[in-house]
């Protein structure tokens, strides 16, 4: 019987962010975006059958029997992972994401400065946006971390499923896993505003309900982090927008502007070393300018704003990605495959870097 410690154990020990276990193929690692295949023999659908049977129990079985799939959260010695088992073509696959056991500080993420005040807020919405596997609950983490570290708060988590465990600080938090202690997202935020909260962390914004519930505990008092899988600032505003139906967006586009705080739109990028990845974002911070392009259906201005808002704390992503190149962090290659606007990105590159 193949032993899943000894696989997660390798997962932790080499760095890899992920681990995919499927049908035919031997155990494969995700080290610094790219796939590594374990030199094993590939696996039968009975040696996933038994991996699986060793990290879920008999709920969970059930659910996987019953719906197609599974998703949950388990420890590791001091490490934790996030499982999803799925059926595909009448067999199991399995892919496990390796949480980082230590938080980052807002610094280490490049996130001083603009982001630790608004983390002052006494109401509002962060948003935190970018594609499967680009960071965002680390980031969300780190941020929820130094509120607990730094303020005397009551902080509701939402997440599915829990990610990072948080002790009592100088803050107490409450984390609910939904499927396990609510029955959505959208029923734990609104519960949770009977708990006294001060902050609220919407592990997703997956669907309307969820939105509107998030919408109405930032205008009502309280200082709000979500995420959402949208590229940069102008998608992810008309997003949320567009989850409406068209009667109510005018609203919507009201409530929005006097509610969102900033949006965090990030990726990772691999580093110059070849060890590791690195977080670049592009930063948007509500000032009343990008409030109007808002409430008057002129999104597609956002991205001058960022260009022009440095002293704001504003950031476009390209703008980032220069800056780690400054720094020796990333490659000018990295940096080209992963810029919005490749022209534009060599154009800045001459001007800073004089190549």
């Amino acid at each position: 019987m193949i032993a899943v410690n000894k696989l997660l154990s390798e997962c932790i020990n080499r760095n890899a962010s992920d681990l995919h276990i499927t049908p035919g193929k031997p155990p494969i690692l995700r080290l610094n975006g790219g796939l590594v295949p374990l030199e094993m023999p590939a696996l039968s659908t009975e040696d996933i059958e038994q991996i699986s049977n060793q990290i879920t129990d008999d709920d969970k079985r059930n659910k996987i029997r019953d719906v197609g799939g599974c998703d949950f959260g388990f420890s590791f010695g001091k490490n934790r992972f996030r499982a999803s088992i799925f059926r595909e073509k009448g067999m199991l696959g399995i892919s496990l994401r390796l949480i980082p056991s230590e938080l980052f500080t807002l610094e280490e993420l490049g996130l001083a400065g603009k982001i630790k005040e608004l983390l002052h807020s006494e109401r509002g919405l962060i948003l935190v946006t970018g594609p499967t596997g680009s960071g965002k609950s680390t980031t969300l983490a780190t941020m929820i971390n130094y509120i607990n570290e730094n303020m005397d708060k009551h902080i509701i988590t939402v997440e599915d499923p829990i990610e990072y465990y948080h002790e009592h600080k100088k803050s107490i938090i409450t984390q609910r896993e939904v499927g396990v202690d609510v029955p959505s997202f959208s029923e734990a935020v609104v519960r949770g505003l009977r708990s006294d909260p001060d902050v609220i962390l919407v592990g997703e914004m997956r669907d309307l309900a969820t939105i509107q519930a998030a919408l109405l505990a930032a205008e009502t008092g309280h200082l709000v982090f979500a995420t959402l899988h949208t590229i940069n600032s102008s998608q992810t505003v008309d997003r949320v927008i567009n989850s409406f139906a068209v009667h109510q967006q005018e609203q919507v586009r009201i409530q929005l502007s006097a509610t969102i705080l900033a949006v965090l739109s990030q990726k990772l990028v691999v580093k110059k070393s070849g060890e590791g990845r690195v977080a670049c974002f592009e930063i948007m911070v509500s000032t009343s300018s990008i409030q109007s392009l808002i409430r008057e259906r002129k999104t597609f201005r956002i991205p001058s704003e960022l260009q022009t808002g440095s002293k704001y704390g504003m950031k476009p992503f390209d703008y980032s990605l220069i800056e780690l190149c400054q720094q020796g962090i990333i490659t000018k290659e990295a940096a080209l495959i992963n810029a919005f606007d490749k022209e534009q990105f060599e154009s800045m590159y001459r001007e800073r870097m004089g190549k």
